[in-house]
């Protein structure tokens, strides 16, 4: 079991507390049978977030965009591990186990903290500012891209993404974390105050204030530039772009919109846990509501299991490849821009061919 504690502000101490199980001892009835439900409702979040990432991922290779997108895959990878780790982690604390020895210990600094998935979590913020970079010298500085940005250098991000991930969250629960009577007690082993709160501000602001504004410069800048060279090449082409110029530029931008959506998403869903936090720390005495910690903890979750249906439905490969699993549909008969294209110059090839 984890730290008990009745007072939901103590709990939530720090911005990892913010998406810490609620504690308490003496809780009454109704508030423990709440918080079973809570975990249940969470763990089944994690299997339909599996589900959907691993049905992603097989797209992903089916459709082999695998090889062109390795960040995109590699996020993806992060969000099924995210996933599986909400399984074990609110599967261990829906059975509130007696923790003892170097077992307990390890159960409580790795499951019951939930740094598993905080490994995941972070490591998919990290690497959702790397695709966003990635995207921004592609688009913005594509002389550049081409000639410093090669497989080596992507490989290299995605073991960043893992290797930073795993420092970090070590780096913060394993001295803070201890078990005591059996208990867990998660992010309650501080020096002093002060420490606590430069974690937090550190946290916000490397983790949400400057994503959102690599966001909106990045993508601001690639979709004026985008714009640019659509209005240049309406002007040297009257007739309109070739066919291959026509695909490669609808793909590009169906891979910076998809990634525009969750990158959204993102700043959306963990708005509710920063402003509890932000609440929390500059409101001296503020009372910390369970629905609002319920409410601001799901939505938080949901970011992970909800990002696959985005590409489901705005990643046009992914999309495809997800529809030849039905049976009934035909993927001739869906208009996309892929499809329309590719149809298009098979239908120009065709036109200009000599006549015997």
């Amino acid at each position: 079991m984890t730290d008990e504690n009745g007072n939901l502000s103590v709990a939530m101490t720090t911005l990892e507390m913010a998406v810490a199980p609620i504690t308490g001892g003496n809780t009454s009835t109704s508030s423990s049978i709440r918080k079973f439900y809570f975990r249940l409702v969470v763990l089944l979040l994690g299997v339909l977030g599996t589900a959907a990432n691993a049905l992603i991922l097989y797209a992903l290779v089916a459709s082999k965009q695998h090889k062109k997108h390795v960040l995109i895959f590699n996020q993806n990878t992060l969000d099924l591990f995210s996933s599986i780790a909400l399984i074990v982690t609110y599967a261990v604390k829906i059975c509130n186990l007696r923790l003892t020895g170097a077992v307990g210990y390890w159960v409580c600094t790795i499951i019951l903290s939930e740094k598993l998935v905080w490994l995941g979590v972070i490591g998919s913020v990290i690497n959702l500012a790397i695709i966003t970079v990635e995207r921004y010298a592609r688009v913005v500085h594509p002389i550049w891209s081409k000639k410093n940005v090669g497989n080596w250098v992507l490989f290299s991000a995605i073991a960043f993404t893992w290797i930073a991930s795993l420092v970090y969250n070590a780096a913060v629960v394993f001295p803070t974390s201890s078990v005591t009577d059996g208990a867990c007690h998660t992010y309650v082993v501080w020096k002093n105050d002060a420490s606590k709160l430069i974690l937090f501000i550190w946290k916000f602001l490397s983790f949400y204030v400057l994503m959102l504004l690599l966001f909106i410069f990045c993508y601001w800048r690639i979709l004026v530039v985008i714009r640019r060279q659509a209005q240049v090449m309406a002007g040297h082409n009257p007739g309109g772009p070739g066919a291959g110029q026509s695909q490669t530029s609808q793909m590009q931008t169906n891979v910076i919109k998809t990634m525009i959506i969750v990158s959204a998403f993102y700043a959306v869903s963990w708005l509710p846990t920063y402003i509890y936090m932000l609440l929390l720390k500059l409101i001296p005495n503020f009372k910390v509501l369970e629905i609002g910690y319920y409410t601001a903890e799901f939505i938080s979750w949901m970011y992970i299991c909800t990002n696959p249906f985005i590409y489901a439905v705005k990643f046009i490969p992914v999309r495809n490849a997800l529809l030849r699993l039905v049976p009934c549909v035909k993927i001739s008969t869906i208009p996309d821009a892929s499809v329309s294209t590719s149809t298009t110059r098979h239908k120009s090839s065709r036109s200009i061919q000599p006549v015997n």
